[in-house]
């Protein structure tokens, strides 16, 4: 597997060739530099970890860890699990040419963090009675089994609680265009803009 780190700039359209309209994300994709590579003797599996972007504070032993690539910083850094380490050096620079127009890849992102939200909103509940007395419109109700058994809340139930900011995959996903570092990618991927994203392709 390959695959470059990116941040999502926000959704756009695009005319195919045949004259379609299609909704696209872009993505601004690397250079990524190699910051690490792990093998079976030290780490018991192979992958490259790459790093994206900068940012103002780093704290010691990450600048540590940084400085064996040369860099004073990064925004983020990321694992691509691959069985081919030897094509590959500390301090290489990962780019969109390791995607081609067509290919079909794979994006890793944090969906939008919505904070604590209520049951209907979260899980889509119908809500209590809208009148006539009601004395809760969007609560929660009846959520255990009463003094029988099991006499307990089962696992799995549905309750407000903290919604969204969860690691979501999408698969084929088309490079519809590629433009410098700017990726162009047919439909949507998770996240806010400016958001974290991985993107990979088998090699």
């Amino acid at each position: 597997m390959i695959g470059l780190i990116g941040q999502k700039i926000g959704m756009s359209q695009l005319f195919t060739d045949d004259g379609r309209l299609i909704a696209v994300t872009k993505v601004e994709a690397g250079p990524c530099p190699i910051v690490q590579i792990k093998d079976e003797k030290n780490d018991g599996y192979r992958a490259l970890q790459i790093a994206f972007g900068t940012k103002k504070r780093v704290n010691k032993p990450l600048a540590g860890h940084l400085k064996k690539a040369n860099l004073k910083s990064a925004k983020w850094l990321a694992e691509i699990r691959t069985d081919n380490i030897e094509k590959y050096k500390i301090g290489d620079i990962l780019d969109t040419s390791v995607f081609s127009v067509g290919d079909k890849i794979k994006v890793t992102g944090y969906t939008k963090g919505r904070g604590f939200t209520g049951g209907m909103k979260r899980w889509g509940w119908k809500g209590g009675p809208a009148s006539h007395g009601s004395m809760f419109h969007r609560r929660i109700g009846s959520a255990g089994h009463g003094h029988a058994d099991p006499g307990r809340i089962l696992k799995g139930k549905t309750m407000p609680g903290h919604y969204g900011n969860e690691r979501v995959t999408i698969k084929n996903l088309q490079i519809v265009k590629i433009e410098n570092n700017i990726i162009y990618l047919k439909g949507a991927v998770p996240g806010p803009k400016n958001g974290f994203l991985l993107l990979t392709k088998e090699e």
